[in-house]
């Protein structure tokens, strides 16, 4: 009794393992989805490109604040300065009672000169001894006496000089130029998270096409396999009959040729199919041998298409035509951007410097410094007309952009009602080749019973064989075209969502 329990407990346990490794090797739509989303390089490309566009908005909301700035060096002069080139004489005077400089009569070079009535006179003398009038000829004076000053008095050590300093910088109005650039940031953030939207929408129909392509080459194998398991058996019966004398040798042979083709038609579906896998598992991040099953076509909804009577508002959801409208308002920022450059720039600034040796008292080898505050403004006055040419080049990007934007949007809506043609389309030809399917298989039996009652001859059994594997390749397409349309309508109407 415990051996049969054993060996039942053993069976479920390997029907179970098969039963997870069965579920391992099958994989969906939503599988291949979820993986693409995690692992696909070109969307992980857009969401670089979304942080790179964040921190640039980040960047230049730091445009509004103050600027802190240090700044330090160190220089080596390998002469000092000296103020005389050689040593000075000083001639020592007085200070006049307006406090004007001059020289008294004992501060002169003098001399003594008869008056005429037997006595002399002191006079002052310039170089050449001749007396003079002080008052008159002020520049021909001799000083008497002088002041020596050294050369090395004026001599200043200059051979290791230190400058240090810091300061701040502040905006006050630069023209509104600061405030665009920040908002073009901001529109640039905008811009680059529609554009990651818009990657992940592309991606999901990039792996839907890939799936479904992968889905199409699938069931093509498996009705390849079909097909060449009809041939083999009607290839045994026609040669039971050639045996028996029933048929000729060129039924054998067309049987054989049409057994050949069929494994040749065989061998493209398997190669497809591996293609096809190898470009599903690039696109969902898998090693590009990866091999499974893929599930199999999902039942299509054969209803027809209501068209919409508000397509151009159900357009302007879409990604592309959010990322228009950020266009347009990039291309307005910019001529205001152009116009501030007509507008004064008004900058608050303050600085603190330190310097060794300086001159704050006398000459100092020591460090000592001194602040200041102030306010710059500049203001443009004439260039030519440059500033003018640059607006209007401006404003003709803008209306660029609104004739570029009206001109998409008639596109994406011409493109909605295309989607929704298609998509009704795809539907109707689905129906009828369905109809044509059942209409195959069931001429496919009749002429199998005929064959076998011995009516109708073998070509004629390969002829519905070859009906049959057309019509259910074209039933494959049409499943598959009523998927893909469907995609593409939502796409083209804006409701695609993805999280």
């Amino acid at each position: 009794m415990r051996k049969k329990i054993f060996e039942v407990l053993l069976l479920i346990a390997g029907l179970h393992s098969s039963m997870l490794v069965s579920a391992q090797n099958m994989l969906d739509l939503d599988s291949c989805r979820s993986m693409a989303m995690r692992h696909n390089k070109s969307l992980a490309i857009s969401d670089e490109k979304l942080q790179q566009a964040q921190q640039a908005r980040k960047a230049a909301f730091t445009q509004f604040l103050p600027n802190f700035n240090a700044s330090g060096a160190y220089l080596y002069n390998s002469r000092n300065i000296s103020l005389l080139s050689e040593d000075a004489l000083l001639p020592v005077g007085t200070k006049a009672a307006d406090g004007s400089f001059t020289l008294r009569l004992d501060q002169m070079v003098t001399a003594d000169f008869p008056d005429g009535n037997g006595g002399v006179i002191t006079l002052p003398v310039d170089a050449n001894g001749n007396p003079f009038n002080p008052l008159t000829n002020p520049e021909r004076v001799q000083p008497k006496d002088y002041a020596l000053l050294p050369k090395e008095a004026m001599e200043f050590d200059i051979k290791n000089t230190f400058v240090a300093g810091i300061g701040f910088t502040q905006p006050i109005f630069m023209g509104g130029k600061i405030l665009e650039l920040y908002r073009i940031a901001s529109l640039g953030e905008q811009l680059a998270s529609l554009g990651y939207e818009n990657s992940k929408i592309n991606l999901l129909i990039q792996v839907d096409e890939a799936y479904w392509r992968a889905v199409s080459l699938q069931a093509k194998q498996k009705l390849a396999l079909e097909y060449r398991a009809l041939l083999q058996t009607t290839s045994e019966n026609v040669a039971t009959l050639f045996e028996q004398g029933f048929a000729t040798k060129a039924d054998v042979l067309k049987v054989k040729v049409k057994l050949n083709e069929a494994e040749m038609t065989l061998t493209k579906a398997e190669n497809g199919l591996k293609l096809a896998k190898m470009m599903l598992n690039q696109i969902c991040g898998m090693p590009l041998d990866t091999d499974y099953e893929l599930s199999e076509v999902a039942k299509s909804d054969l209803s027809e298409v209501s068209l919409e009577d508000n397509i151009g508002k159900m357009t302007l959801m879409r990604p592309e035509a959010k990322m228009l409208d950020l266009k347009v308002a990039l291309a307005e920022s910019e001529v205001r951007i152009a116009r501030s450059r007509f507008m004064p720039n008004i900058v608050a600034s303050g600085n603190y410097l330190l310097s060794n040796p300086n001159v704050f008292n006398g000459f100092e080898n020591k460090f000592d410094g001194f602040f200041s505050v102030g306010v710059g403004v500049t203001i443009p006055i004439f260039h030519w007309g440059e500033r003018i040419h640059t607006l209007s080049v401006a404003k003709h990007a803008h209306n660029i952009a609104k004739m570029e934007r009206e001109e998409a949007l008639e596109k994406l809506e011409l493109q909605a009602n295309m989607m929704q043609f298609k998509r009704n389309e795809a539907f109707k030809q689905e129906i009828l080749s369905q109809n044509n399917l059942e209409n195959a298989q069931e001429n496919l039996s009749h002429a199998q019973l005929s064959f076998e009652e011995g009516i109708i001859s073998a070509a004629d059994l390969m002829e519905a064989q070859t009906a049959w594997v057309s019509a259910k390749s074209d039933n494959i397409d049409a499943q598959i075209n009523t998927m893909l349309s469907k995609l593409y309508l939502e796409q083209s109407l804006g409701k695609i969502k993805v999280k």
